[in-house]
């Protein structure tokens, strides 16, 4: 298949077959895809897309998998109930999941994510103790009116599993670079819930490895 008929499949999240007399490539088989190995980061970036894509193309997957679609108020996060239960992180059973611009995410009934990121080594990037210390220190409040003042306290942390950049080929401007990460995170429009998931993240990039 030639490249650019490749990037705009990609980018289109379509199945490709191989043209110009080469042999055909399999057909990209978006029923075949367990949405539990989305989660778990165990499929590659163009399957991804491929699968989150037919959910509400052409193929109607969702529909066909009887996904019931959530209204969750969340403008960012599209979501559904499963018709059956689901395991992920191990031990994790929920029937909620939502997709994300990038990804898809189980929805767990656990009030702190902490507790998954722990297990998973996952640290939070956005965790406001280093405030609240800042705040003791400067005896401008104490521990505990730090934390009270803090009423949500938002966890955002991903473990990158796989960064790849393709370069250019020859006579050509462009490369490309995939990203691949396992993620913990919660929101406010869902109290009480953690979001676990993974990333597919894709992107054009120019010849210095740069986003174009």
């Amino acid at each position: 298949m030639h490249r650019h008929a490749w990037v705009a499949c990609v980018l289109a999240a379509t199945p490709c077959a191989a043209g110009g007399g080469q042999t055909e490539e399999p057909v990209f088989d978006p029923t075949s895809v367990n949405v539990v190995d989305a989660i778990e980061c165990r499929l590659k970036a163009p399957a991804y897309n491929g699968f989150a894509w037919a959910l509400n193309g052409d193929e109607k997957l969702a529909d066909r998998m009887q996904w019931r679609k959530i209204e969750s108020g969340n403008p960012f996060l599209g979501e559904y109930e499963l018709p059956a239960t689901i395991t992920v992180a191990g031990h994790y059973a929920t029937q909620r999941i939502a997709f994300t611009s990038s990804g898809v995410v189980a929805v767990l009934d656990l009030p702190d994510p902490n507790v998954l990121g722990t297990e998973l080594g996952i640290a939070n990037e956005l965790s406001a103790d280093p405030l609240i210390e800042a705040l003791v220190a400067a005896g401008k409040a104490t521990r505990a009116e730090g934390e009270a003042e803090i009423q949500f306290r938002k966890f955002l942390g991903q473990q990158i599993l796989s960064d790849t950049q393709e370069p250019p080929q020859d006579g050509e401007s462009f490369g490309f670079r995939t990203v691949i990460s396992r993620n913990v995170s919660n929101v406010t429009s869902h109290p009480d819930k953690t979001l676990y998931g993974c990333s597919y993240k894709m992107e054009l990039t120019d010849k210095d490895g740069k986003r174009l």
